[in-house]
Order: C-alpha cells, then sequence, then structure tokens
C-alpha cells in the first residue's frame, strides 16, 4: 500500500517543494484531498474510520456534494469518538525568508471523520463535545506561519552548516521539532508516507521591512520560533519541567541582507528555569509559588547544558524586580545560577532603573555585558557564500513573563548589533549608528514593536506592554491607556478564558492519552497529564465550563 501513495521529488534546483494548490471534494463516506496542478497526487480519508487511503481512479468515482479550495493539511488528530483533519482554509502572504515565500494562516477548519459517534455512550457524547470546543479554540490559534519551498523553523546558522543534500528532504525532516507547532497532529500523515502535504507550522512572528540606507537597499527579516516543549498560556504555564524546558520559550532570529551579505543575530528568552507557579485565584497579580524540589539544581543545569549544546556560551539576563515575589524568584535563581561555573548571570531590575520611560538607562545594562556580547558575534556571509563570521553564544533575556520588558531589551540589543553589522559591510561609518536615519529606524523599531505585540497575543491573549518604548524610546498618553487596557484584559483572560486555551493546547500537544474503554476525564474531576513533568498543575474542568 505504502508504495500507492504518490513518491515526492525535489523541484529542478534539487530543493524539496511543497504542493501548495490544493482541492478538497467531499463525498458521503469520504474527503478527498488532491493537488490541482498534478490531479494524480492526494489521497482520501473516511468519514467513518478516519483511514487514510493511497489516491486511485476508484477514490473518485462518482460526484462530490462540495468542492473547494485548501492550502495545506496541518494534519490529523484521533479523539474518542473518531478523526479530525485540520485543513488551511485561508492565508496571507507574510514576506520572504531567505528569497523563499512565507505564509500566515488566516483561517483553519477541522473537517469530522467521526460517523462512530452516534453508536456511542451518552458520556462518550459529552466529552466529544467538551474535546470539539477545544478545536474551536484550537482553529484560531495566533500566529501561524509556514513556508512550501523551505524550512522556516531553522536559523540561518545552523542551516548553513546542514550537508548540502537536506533541502532535497522532504521540509518536516528539514525541521526543527522544537519549533513545528503541529507535531504531534503530523503523526499520521508521516505514517502515511504523504510529504509532500505535510506542512510543519512555526507559531511565534515573522515581519520583514526594506531600508533605504545611501541609496542602497536592504532587507531585515525578523523571526521569533516559540517552542513547543512546554506550550501554554500565561498564567497557567509558568517555569520549567523537570526536563529543563521552560514555557513561553522563543527564539528570535535578526537576519539583515544587503548586496549578497546576509547576517543573522540569535536572541532567547524563556520563563526562569526553576519549578514554580501562579495559581488563577481571582487577585489581579496572583501570588508566585516557588515549588521545593529536590531535582531543582538538576532542571536548572539540564535548561542551561541544552542551551550550551544549542548556542554557545549563554548570558543568563534577569530582568525582574528585586522585591516582593518577584524578588524572592529572583533571589532563588541567582542562587541557583551560584552553582554553574560556565553561565553568567546578571541581574538588572528593569522597573526600579528604567522605570516608564527612560529606554536609554538600559545602556547601564548593556554596559555590563557589551564584551560578552560583542565576543558573541553574529552570523555572517558574504555574496559568495563564505562565512566570514559565527554567533558564539547567546544573550537569555526573561521577565516575569517573558514579554514585554523582555522585548524592550532585545529590541535594545539588536539595535547594537544591526549597526556593528552595517559598520562592518560598510553602508555606515564607524561614528554612524542605525538610529542617526529616523525613516528606517522607525521600520526597525515597528518591526519589534509588532512582534512583541503578536508574541504576547499567543501567551498572555492581549497586545504587549510597554511598546511604546520599543516603538518611540518613550512612553505616550495614548500607550498608557493601551497598556492599561491590555493589563485588564490579561486579567479577564487568565482567570476566565486562558484554562480552555490551555486545555486545547494540551489536547494537540498530545498531552491527554486517549482511551476511549477508560473513565471520562470529567468523572476523574481533570484531565490526566501525562506530561511526566510532576509539577504542571492539574487542570480541573467539569461539564459546566
Amino acid at each position: 500500500m505504502e508504495s500507492s501513495f504518490s513518491s515526492p521529488s525535489p523541484s529542478s534546483s534539487g530543493r524539496f517543494k511543497l504542493l501548495d494548490r490544493l482541492e478538497l471534494q467531499q463525498f458521503q463516506d469520504k474527503y478527498v484531498i488532491k493537488s490541482v496542478d498534478y490531479p494524480n497526487r492526494g489521497f482520501s480519508i473516511g468519514r467513518r474510520d478516519g483511514n487514510i487511503e493511497p489516491f486511485t481512479d476508484e477514490t473518485i468515482s462518482g460526484t462530490p456534494s462540495k468542492t473547494s479550495t485548501i492550502y495545506g493539511v496541518a494534519g490529523t488528530i484521533r479523539l474518542i469518538a473518531g478523526t479530525y483533519i485540520l485543513v488551511i482554509t485561508s492565508r496571507k502572504e507574510a514576506g520572504d525568508f531567505l528569497g523563499f515565500p512565507v505564509f500566515r494562516i488566516t483561517s483553519m477548519e477541522f473537517l469530522p471523520c467521526n460517523e462512530a459517534l452516534r453508536f456511542s455512550t451518552s458520556q462518550e457524547k459529552r466529552d466529544e463535545a467538551y474535546f470539539l470546543n477545544l478545536l474551536k479554540t484550537v482553529v484560531s490559534t495566533p500566529g501561524l506561519y509556514y513556508s512550501y519551498e523551505t524550512d522556516i523553523t531553522l536559523n540561518l546558522q545552523r542551516r548553513y552548516k546542514l550537508s548540502p543534500g537536506w533541502m532535497a528532504k522532504p521540509i518536516w525532516k528539514q525541521a526543527d521539532p522544537r519549533f513545528v507547532w503541529n507535531k504531534n497532529l503530523l503523526e499520521e500523515l508521516i505514517e502515511c508516507k504523504l510529504d509532500e502535504f505535510i506542512i510543519p507550522l512555526m507559531q511565534g512572528s515573522f515581519g520583514a521591512a526594506q531600508l533605504s540606507l545611501k541609496d542602497t537597499t536592504a532587507t531585515i527579516t525578523l523571526v521569533s520560533r516559540r517552542c513547543t516543549r512546554r506550550l501554554g498560556t500565561r498564567m497557567w504555564r509558568r517555569g520549567a519541567n523537570l526536563e529543563g524546558d521552560t514555557a513561553n520559550f522563543i527564539e528570535t532570529e535578526q537576519l539583515f541582507e544587503l548586496e549578497g551579505f546576509k547576517c543573522s543575530l540569535l536572541q532567547i528568552r524563556g520563563s526562569i528555569p526553576l519549578l514554580w507557579e501562579q495559581i488563577v485565584d481571582l487577585s489581579y497579580k496572583p501570588s508566585l509559588r516557588i515549588i521545593n524540589h529536590e531535582q531543582t539544581s538538576k532542571v536548572v543545569e539540564r535548561h542551561f547544558h541544552d542551551l550550551h549544546q544549542r548556542y554557545g556560551d549563554t548570558v543568563a539576563v534577569d530582568l525582574t524586580d528585586k522585591h516582593g515575589d518577584e524578588g524572592k524568584l529572583s533571589s532563588a535563581y541567582a542562587a541557583e545560577m551560584q552553582k554553574l561555573p560556565n553561565v553568567r548571570y546578571v541581574s538588572f531590575d528593569f522597573h526600579h532603573i528604567c522605570g516608564n520611560s527612560n529606554f536609554g538607562n538600559l545602556q547601564i545594562l548593556y554596559d555590563q555585558i557589551s564584551e560578552e556580547f560583542q565576543n558573541q558575534g553574529y552570523f555572517i556571509i558574504d555574496a559568495e557564500g563564505e562565512v566570514l563570521g559565527e554567533q558564539k553564544g547567546i544573550i537569555r533575556s526573561n521577565c516575569i513573563d517573558c514579554l514585554d520588558r523582555t522585548n524592550v531589551t532585545q529590541s535594545y540589543l539588536a539595535q547594537k548589533s544591526l549597526t556593528a553589522q552595517m559598520q562592518r559591510i560598510g553602508v555606515l561609518a564607524s561614528n554612524e549608528c542605525i538610529s542617526m536615519f529616523s525613516e528606517d529606524y522607525g521600520k526597525f523599531r515597528t518591526l519589534w514593536a509588532e512582534q512583541g505585540d503578536e508574541i504576547s497575543l499567543e501567551y498572555a491573549g492581549t497586545y504587549a506592554l510597554k511598546g511604546d518604548l520599543v516603538r518611540y524610546g518613550r512612553q505616550t498618553l495614548g500607550g498608557i491607556i493601551k497598556d492599561g487596557m491590555s493589563a485588564l484584559s490579561r486579567y479577564y483572560l487568565n482567570n476566565f478564558q486562558d484554562g480552555v486555551r490551555q486545555d486545547a493546547l494540551d489536547l494537540i500537544s498530545g498531552r491527554y492519552s486517549m482511551n476511549r474503554n477508560g473513565p471520562s476525564p470529567f468523572q476523574l474531576n481533570g484531565f490526566e497529564s501525562v506530561s511526566g513533568t510532576g509539577n504542571d498543575t492539574l487542570l480541573k474542568r467539569n461539564s459546566e465550563t
């Protein structure tokens, strides 16, 4: 049967390319998905049992009840009573990544293959109804990006170090699994060897702008890749798990391209890598609780060992307050970091030093880490593809949410690096910097502000706070009002909606075991977590939720 599926083939350039124009045909007993450009390439999925079958002439006997255009298949998920297939129903081009078009998903739909539901018990039907509600939450997931022609989960430096033939492999094989949002949904498609249809989706942000410096045209691209290992919403997923994976871990890459030169700067953010939580209790600012665990030191060690393996020497910049609950958490973090001789820990009380408007005071932080930051460097290749320099380490920034203060700080460091890159290429003199060119500097700041908004929407459900500091370098009255509205919205979402969003994320991430013969998750008075992390809060749900 495997040989009946159409075998993928790289394009004439030796690069693998996904099928990008698809037709969805709905029959009474099955869905048929096939390529518009290559009508003999496709597959069917049974509406009764969800089984995927190879494409044959018999597959399309009869007339479909409905035919529509779709732009990709994002995966399948099996629930209690059947299978659902996730398809991309609309998209918008977001720009280019190293010359390849990148698209942002604007709508998705789950197609049910669950006719067996009518034979289910009443309890199974209630369970399935709740899971279907979670799937409705999934289809509204913001910030999902993909490309038909290249993998966008790998940064430029990693891409360059891979073997010459890697781009001929199916795109899902090229991808970094840490940043594939739908990796658990792709398993069945992978088993059926539907490589030309398998789209790895990256959640995060993607933006690009054209700069016109001294009559030269340059491109700056900002890509943030959100890790799936501890995926979740703001209050419901904090800190680290026992493996050392942290909540809201994001790799951000700033690409600068000019006259054949390509430069890449990487920065990372992630929740404080201790075992801690913040239980939602209707208070405006719930108390932080550090979980005392014999494995805490090992968790921190595992986290930074993984970072060193991937990025090199790490400087950990902690932007949290030094009083109250934040201060206690920061002190516990600092105490653990003293046990790691190969990682430099820098504590910088952002609120105390920068306040609401003293953005320039980040120079104080920069002075503390400038030597390491400059030694870490950035990745750069010339027009002939020769490597002129590599990034040898990374700055890891965090505040409590790793959103607002972190974004302001990362944009400041990115500006410093961009100026150094421009000076090295020769577009700026040694006494010039990007901030001297107001139009281009404005585009740079807008990119970073929009990135901050997008990843904040994904984790907290609102736009970023302190966006004015990134966009304008100061706080404005409009920004203060916007921040106030966002803070109130976060309070509402944390208490009344994010729990359901968290359940939806855990469902598609494979954190719940589906067993039709087992007890209902509602009978258990909560979903059974299979993450094995030991410190995740049990998400309690009942049928009234």
